[in-house]
């Protein structure tokens, strides 16, 4: 519950730092804008096509009577319209934050830079970050597509499909969102996506409660615009709490420096500290000569002591 609580406060924290920085604020909008108007167009043409797209999804239908047929049909098309919503909530900020990637990095770097610090970024062009990015957004969306479809299907279920998946989705969709908005941050300290989902997924509530309220409010239209700044500010002060050190788990490399910098690796000196002596070899056991034992009961002369031993 207090991660919960807190990835709301890091969502509220992030919408009163760009209140306060108007400038960056309006900086942040223009990718926005621009995403904006291309899921206008697609929402328009699937709302006016969903009645065809239930009609060819479901031929088994059309020898049904009434109301039968456009019960199931009614259905569909309310499913497909939630999932198109749903889906251009997710590929909203994944295609925003790859018009704006730029936009979003200055911004970024200008937030933690406000806390104090912001860790250098790898020394990568342009390009390069944008293809980084567009493969970790397609990664993140076939995940989130999987569950969707399975969501999808559970929808059909009599009385749980109409009040407990779509709370479940609303669920999945905020900590999969929360993991588009955590790549700006994320990618500066060089943190892969699987381990940047290995990061969000140990805590759960704290993604699901920055990402839910926002999944909510995308669902307003023009609200998303609005508040893209806030949230990309917002999920970079949640950064710097799942990450505190400055850096993540960038694979085998990046877990043997987080243990040389805890003095964890055999032979390596704590942060700080210069190189362990090497430890002492001690000096072999003295060696004395063993005089000879005698020998008991008959046998050559050569081995019994001599007369007045």
């Amino acid at each position: 519950m207090r991660d919960l609580v807190a990835g709301m406060r890091y969502l509220g924290e992030g919408q009163r730092w760009v209140a306060r920085h108007g400038r960056w604020w309006g900086f942040g909008l223009i990718p926005a804008l621009i995403a904006l108007v291309l899921y206008a167009g697609v929402l328009t043409a699937l709302a006016l096509w969903s009645g065809d797209l239930a009609a060819w999804a479901t031929p088994f239908a059309d020898d049904w009577g009434s109301p039968w047929q456009q019960l199931l049909r009614g259905v569909f098309v309310a499913l497909l319209l939630a999932g198109g919503l749903t889906l251009s909530v997710l590929t909203f900020t994944a295609v925003t934050l790859l018009i704006g990637d730029p936009f979003y990095e200055s911004l970024s770097e200008q937030v933690e830079e406000s806390e104090g610090y912001c860790p250098p970024g790898p020394d990568r062009p342009l390009w390069r970050e944008i293809a980084l990015a567009l493969r970790d957004s397609v990664h993140v969306l076939l995940r989130a597509a999987g569950f969707g479809v399975l969501l999808f299907v559970l929808g059909f279920v009599p009385f749980l499909g109409q009040t407990v998946v779509p709370a479940i989705g609303f669920c999945f969709s905020g900590f999969f969102l929360t993991v588009e908005l955590t790549a700006v941050a994320m990618q500066r300290r060089d943190v892969p996506v699987r381990a940047r989902l290995r990061h969000l997924r140990g805590r759960k509530a704290l993604a699901v409660g920055f990402g839910t309220p926002l999944v909510l409010l995308f669902l307003i239209p023009f609200l998303a615009v609005v508040l893209m700044p806030g949230a990309v500010a917002g999920a970079t002060l949640l950064v710097r709490d799942l990450l505190p050190d400055g850096h993540g788990d960038g694979g085998e490399g990046g877990d043997r420096g987080a243990d040389e910098a805890a003095g964890r690796v055999e032979g390596a000196a704590p942060a700080g500290v210069g190189p362990l002596p090497a430890s002492p070899v001690p000096p072999p056991a003295p060696h004395f000569p063993q005089p000879p034992r005698p020998q008991s009961g008959p046998g050559p002369s050569a081995g019994r002591p001599p007369a007045g031993w």
